[in-house]
C-alpha cells in the first residue's frame, strides 16, 4: 500500500512537493528510531549502575591509606575496618565508612562486612607483631569466640602465611572473598633494574648475590623475609621484631656500607603479607649506614614510590630490583 502526502501551492498541485512512501518504511523508520532511543537509555543507565563496596581491612603504615586513594580514584566506594592501635585515622578521609574491631575480632569483623552487604574484600597493611608477647596481650587483644576457634582449631602453625591463610578461610565461609591487595595499586609493585640514580658495586652485587638464596630459604621456612649481608657475612635475619629492627641490628654489627635483601615468601599470595617498603625504610637505612636495598621485583612493594626512590637518591643508597 502507498500512502500520499502531497505538498503544493494553494489551488495548485506540486509534483516536484509530491512524497510518496510505503507503509512499511514508515514502520521500519519509527521502530529505528525507538531502538536507538533505547540503546541509549540502556547505556545511560549502565553508566549510572554504582560500583560495587569492597571492604577494606586495615593494619598499619602507610599502604593500607594508599589503597584507598586508590580505590576512590577507580570510583570503588570502600567499607573499612580498622585495627585499634594499629590503624591510622587518616584513613577516614578516603573511605566511605571506617568500623573499629579490636585485634583478635574476626567475628565482629565478618558481622560488619554482612551488615554492608560485603562479598569482596582486601587485607592491607600489618600488625605489631611484638604485643604477641605483651604482658598484657589478652587485655589488649580481647578475643572473640570465632577468634579463639580459629586459633586453636584452625591453625596449625603460627607463621605469617598460615595465619593469614587462615583468616582467608573463616571469611570465605561467609561468602566473603579476598582479593589482590595490589588491584588498584600495581604501580607500587617494584620494577627491575636500578631504580635509582646509584648504581650497586660490583662489591655489592656479589653480597647480592651471596645473600639472596639464603633470603629466600628463610623465607621459605617462615622465619623472616629480610637479610642484611656485608662482604659475604651474614650480619642479621629477619624474625618476629620486622624488618627495620633487622636493619638496625646488621647495621650495628656492620658499621657501614651493608647490603639489605628483602624477599618474598616461596608461595606467593599477592591477597596478603607482601614485602613492604617505604619512607621509613629508607631513614632507617640511612641511620644504619646501609649502601644497598636489594629487593624482589614485582612481588615488593614500595609506597610512595618517587619520594622513596627521592629519599635514597639523597642517602646516596641504591635500590636494585632483581
Amino acid at each position: 500500500m502507498l500512502g500520499r502526502c502531497e505538498i503544493g501551492v494553494k489551488g495548485q498541485e506540486s509534483k516536484i512537493g509530491r512524497l510518496e512512501f510505503s507503509t512499511s518504511h514508515l514502520l521500519n523508520f519509527t521502530t529505528s528510531i525507538f531502538h536507538n532511543l533505547s540503546v541509549l537509555h540502556g547505556e545511560q543507565n549502565y553508566h549510572e549502575k554504582p560500583m560495587e563496596k569492597l571492604g577494606l581491612i586495615a593494619g598499619n603504615g602507610r599502604f593500607p591509606i594508599l589503597f584507598a586513594k586508590g580505590a576512590r580514584d577507580n570510583k570503588v566506594p570502600i567499607i573499612a575496618v580498622g585495627i585499634e592501635g594499629e590503624t591510622s585515622p587518616e584513613i577516614e578521609q578516603y573511605v566511605e565508612k571506617l568500623h573499629w574491631v579490636g585485634v583478635a575480632q574476626i567475628g565482629k569483623l565478618i558481622k560488619i562486612f554482612k551488615q554492608e552487604h560485603i562479598s569482596k574484600a582486601v587485607m592491607a597493611g600489618g600488625l605489631t607483631k611484638t604485643n604477641m608477647f605483651s604482658s598484657l596481650r589478652n587485655l589488649r587483644f580481647l578475643p572473640d569466640l570465632r577468634t579463639i576457634n580459629l586459633w586453636y582449631r584452625n591453625v596449625k602453625k603460627r607463621d605469617d602465611h598460615s595465619l593469614l591463610g587462615a583468616v582467608a578461610d573463616e571469611l570465605l565461609k561467609d561468602g566473603i572473598e579476598l582479593q589482590n591487595s595490589t588491584l588498584y595499586v600495581p604501580q607500587l609493585l617494584a620494577q627491575k633494574g636500578t631504580l635509582t640514580k646509584k648504581q650497586p658495586t660490583e662489591k655489592e652485587m656479589e653480597d647480592i648475590r651471596f645473600g639472596w638464596p639464603i633470603a629466600k630459604e628463610i623465607a621459605r621456612l617462615g622465619v623472616g623475609q629480610c637479610v642484611v649481608i656485608k662482604e659475604k657475612v651474614v650480619l642479621s635475619v629477619e624474625a618476629l621484631e620486622g624488618t627495620d629492627e633487622t636493619i638496625r641490628r646488621g647495621g650495628s654489627l656492620g658499621k657501614t656500607e651493608i647490603v639489605v635483601i628483602k624477599v618474598s615468601k616461596q608461595i606467593f599470595d599477592p591477597r596478603f603479607d607482601i614485602p613492604t617498603v617505604g619512607l621509613e625504610t629508607i631513614k632507617t637505612l640511612k641511620e644504619s649506614s646501609a649502601s644497598v636495598l636489594a629487593l624482589e621485583a614485582e612481588k615488593t612493594l614500595i609506597l610512595d614510590v618517587q619520594e622513596t626512590i627521592n629519599a635514597a637518591d639523597d642517602a646516596h643508597i641504591a635500590i636494585v630490583g632483581l
